[in-house]
């Protein structure tokens, strides 16, 4: 049994050998074999943490990022027929997103801003264009949407089109919803939270569920319909 099995442990060291080799010639990141510190970090370290130390000390324009991120996460524009401050299905199935996400956020504050297409008189435009933020800031009011964090309704009537023409066009009869800061003085604002009120889901989602909790779940997860 010795003498068979001593041809094995060369055997296993060139297969190790071919194996390392081939690792290093191929999947070994370049970095390994040079010198230490020639490899620099491109920028990317740290970025969340800077971003956050920034907007606390007023070095980065917090209204801006948020604003980025509320287009981001829902639709911020609804359109309009001709002539019409009336939100149709579409526009309520939109500002209902936007409710939503207004509400996850109860210290920040908006501005809606009016607009229209070009046709008819500039007077006449500025008025449709301030009826169509009024029933868009009517709406999300009806949401459970305070007032005052509406901070003002815009009217520009036709003077910002989409679509350069002098006919009629659906994409210019629109309403923006816009970020433009935070309540004044609202108690867990400026005192660091920052992040917290940025990613307040991911609060929420580590909170503990009640006892009960899932017990009811699984009541509901067992009807039909």
């Amino acid at each position: 049994m010795s003498v068979m099995a001593r041809p094995i442990k060369p055997l296993l060291a060139a297969v190790g050998l071919l194996t390392l080799g081939a690792c290093t010639e191929s999947t070994a990141p370049s970095s390994w074999f040079q010198e230490a510190g020639s490899f620099l970090d491109t920028g990317s370290f740290g970025n969340a943490t800077m971003n956050n130390i920034q907007v606390q000390n007023g070095d980065r324009n917090y209204v801006v990022d948020l604003n980025n991120r509320f287009s981001q996460d829902v639709l911020t524009t609804v359109n309009f027929a001709f002539n019409s401050a009336e939100l149709d299905s579409d526009a309520i199935a939109i500002l209902q997103t936007q409710a939503n996400w207004i509400k996850q956020f109860p210290e920040v504050r908006f501005k809606v801003f009016g607009h229209t297409d070009a046709v008819g008189s500039n007077a006449y435009n500025k008025r449709l264009g301030k009826r169509r933020a009024n029933a868009v800031v009517r709406y999300l009011v009806g949401q459970g949407i305070s007032r005052s964090r509406l901070q003002a309704v815009v009217s520009f009537g036709e003077n910002r089109p989409l679509i350069a023409t002098q006919n009629r066009e659906r994409l210019n009869r629109r309403t923006v919803t816009e970020v433009t800061g935070f309540v004044e003085n609202h108690p867990t604002l400026l005192n660091g939270k920052y992040a917290e009120v940025i990613f307040r889901e991911y609060v929420e989602s580590a909170t503990e569920m009640p006892p009960n909790a899932e017990s009811g779940l699984a009541a509901i997860e067992g009807q039909g319909g």
